[in-house]
C-alpha cells in the first residue's frame, strides 16, 4: 500500500502506478534525500518535535543506508513510487515506529524541493570542475603554439592573420563566461524550502534556520508556497548548460573543419578519431561530431523544462515531477562533452606549417596595405578603394599582393616605398597588433597571463 493510501478503497492499476512512479530517475539524488532527512531529524529533535532516541536511530539507520547505496548494495523494491518512499520505508522496516516520525512536519513536497535544490548545487560543483579543466587545456595549447600564425576569417573567408593561440583563448573566455553562468545557476538553487511542507506551512515549531544552516544552504526560502513550486534554478542550470554547449559546438565545427583535407589546419589523436567500415583511408573526427550534435539534445532538455513550467499555478502540480530527468541528462551530458574536447585537445597535433601557408592567401594583408597608405598620408576610404581595386587586379591576373612588384604598387599609389614588404608578412601582420585584446605577440601573452589568473 502506498504511504497516501489511506484515503483510498481500491488500489492502484499497475500500469498507472509504473506510469506514476520517477524511482529510476530518483535514484541520482538519494544520497541529496539522507542528507535533508538527516537535517530534517536534527531539527525536529533540538525542538523537541521527536525525541533524542528517536533522531539517533534515524540517524544511525539513514546512514547505514547511504553507505549501502554508495556501495551498491542497496535493494530498491520496484513497488516503491519514488526515492522519498523507498528509503522511508526501508528505515521504518529497520528502526520502526521511529522511522515513521521522520516525516512529521514535511511533505514530499517540500522534501522533494529540497533534494533537487541540493543535487543541481552538485551538479554545478562538478560542471564548475569540469569547466575549469577545460580552460586549463586551452590555455596550455595557447602557451604551446604562441607563435603560430593561421588565416582569421569572418564568413568563413580569409580576413587577417591572427596566432592561433588568440584563437584559442577566444574559446577560453567563451567557457569563462560559462563558468559565471554555472555560478549564478549554483547560486539561485542555494536556498532552503524544507519547512514549506505541502504549500502553507506547518503548525510544528520547525527551525528552518537550522535546517539551511544544517545543509549548507546560504538562505531559507520566506515563501512557501515559492518554496514547493519554484524550479527557476533549474531552468538556470538547463539554460547554463545549453549555452555551454552552444561554444563547445562552435569549436567542435571548427575541429572538423580543420581536420579536414582541404584546412589540414591540424591532426586529431587516434584516440579521438574513427575509421570507416568500407573505406580503409579514413580519419574521422567522430567524436567532435557527436558532441555538436549533442547541442541539440541538451536545447531540447531546457525547452521541455520551459514548456512543463509554462501553465503551472501555485503551488505543486505532478507536471513538476518531469522537472528532473532534463536537468540530470543536460549537466551528465555538458560534462562528457567537456571532457571529450579537453582529450582531443590536448592530443591534437597543430599543423604550423599549412596554417602559416594559408595565413598569407585570399589577400589577408589588404588591411594592412591600407593601413600602410593612411599612415602615410592618404584617408583611409582612398586607401580602401585603392588596395580594392589592387586585389581586383591581382584576382584577374591569378596572383596575390606580395606578388606585385613595387612599380606596380608605385603604379596605384607613389605612397608606396620598399618598406611596404613588412605589411605582406602573415607574421608581421599578426604581430603588429599590440592593443589590449589584440592578436600581437605580446598582448596574447599578457591575455594568457590574464586567462591564468583566472583559473
Amino acid at each position: 500500500m502506498a504511504l497516501w493510501g489511506g484515503r483510498f478503497e481500491g488500489g492502484v492499476d499497475a500500469f498507472t502506478q509504473e506510469f506514476g512512479a520517477s524511482l529510476e530517475v530518483d535514484k541520482n539524488m538519494a544520497q541529496q534525500d539522507i542528507r535533508g532527512s538527516i537535517a530534517h531529524a536534527t531539527m525536529l529533535a533540538e525542538q523537541g518535535i521527536i525525541s533524542d532516541e528517536d533522531r539517533a536511530a534515524i540517524v544511525d539507520g539513514l546512514t547505514q543506508i547511504s553507505a549501502e547505496i554508495e556501495a551498491g548494495a542497496f535493494v530498491w523494491d520496484v513497488n516503491d513510487e519514488d526515492v522519498h518512499m523507498a528509503i522511508e520505508r526501508t528505515l521504518t522496516e529497520r528502526i520502526g515506529t521511529a522511522g515513521a516520525r521522520l516525516h512529521t512536519g514535511r511533505s514530499r513536497n517540500d522534501q522533494v524541493a529540497t533534494d533537487i535544490r541540493l543535487l543541481a548545487k552538485d551538479l554545478c560543483d562538478e560542471l564548475l570542475e569540469s569547466n575549469h579543466e577545460l580552460r586549463r587545456v586551452l590555455a596550455d595549447v595557447a602557451e604551446a603554439n604562441m607563435d603560430v600564425v593561421m588565416p582569421g576569417y569572418t564568413h568563413l573567408q580569409h580576413a587577417q592573420p591572427v596566432l592561433f593561440s588568440h584563437h584559442m583563448l577566444a574559446y577560453f573566455w567563451m567557457f569563462a563566461r560559462d563558468a559565471t553562468r554555472l555560478e549564478a545557476a549554483r547560486t539561485a538553487a542555494d536556498a532552503n524550502p524544507l519547512g514549506a511542507a505541502a504549500l502553507a506551512g506547518t503548525t510544528y515549531p520547525l527551525d528552518r534556520a537550522r535546517t539551511t544552516e544544517l545543509l549548507g544552504f546560504s538562505r531559507t526560502i520566506p515563501n512557501s508556497l515559492d518554496a514547493v513550486s519554484d524550479r527557476d534554478y533549474l531552468l538556470d542550470l538547463e539554460y547554463a548548460c545549453a549555452v555551454s554547449m552552444m561554444h563547445l559546438s562552435r569549436l567542435c565545427e571548427e575541429i572538423v573543419l580543420w581536420s579536414s583535407s582541404e584546412f589540414g589546419y591540424i591532426t586529431l589523436s587516434d584516440s579521438y578519431s574513427t575509421g570507416s567500415s568500407i573505406m580503409p583511408q579514413k580519419k574521422n573526427p567522430d567524436f567532435a561530431e557527436l558532441t555538436r550534435g549533442k547541442c541539440g539534445r541538451v536545447y531540447g532538455d531546457l525547452m521541455a523544462l520551459l514548456t512543463t513550467c509554462k501553465s503551472l499555478p501555485l503551488a505543486y502540480n505532478k507536471d513538476l515531477q518531469e522537472c528532473k530527468e532534463g536537468p540530470l541528462d543536460a549537466a551528465h551530458t555538458l560534462a562528457d562533452c567537456m571532457a571529450i574536447m579537453a582529450g582531443m585537445l590536448e592530443t591534437m597535433r597543430v599543423n604550423e606549417a599549412v596554417m602559416l601557408s594559408q595565413a598569407g592567401t585570399g589577400f589577408s594583408a589588404a588591411t594592412d596595405v591600407a593601413d600602410y597608405l593612411a599612415k602615410h598620408g592618404m584617408p583611409f576610404r582612398e586607401a580602401h578603394a585603392v588596395v580594392g581595386h589592387l586585389v581586383l587586379e591581382c584576382e584577374k591576373r591569378g596572383c596575390g599582393l606580395e606578388d606585385l612588384t613595387l612599380d606596380e604598387l608605385r603604379a596605384a599609389s607613389s605612397l608606396f616605398e620598399a618598406d611596404i614588404v613588412g605589411s605582406l608578412d602573415p607574421a608581421g601582420i599578426a604581430r603588429a597588433r599590440t592593443t589590449y585584446g589584440g592578436t600581437g605577440n605580446s598582448a596574447v601573452a599578457a591575455q594568457l597571463a590574464e586567462a591564468r589568473a583566472t583559473l
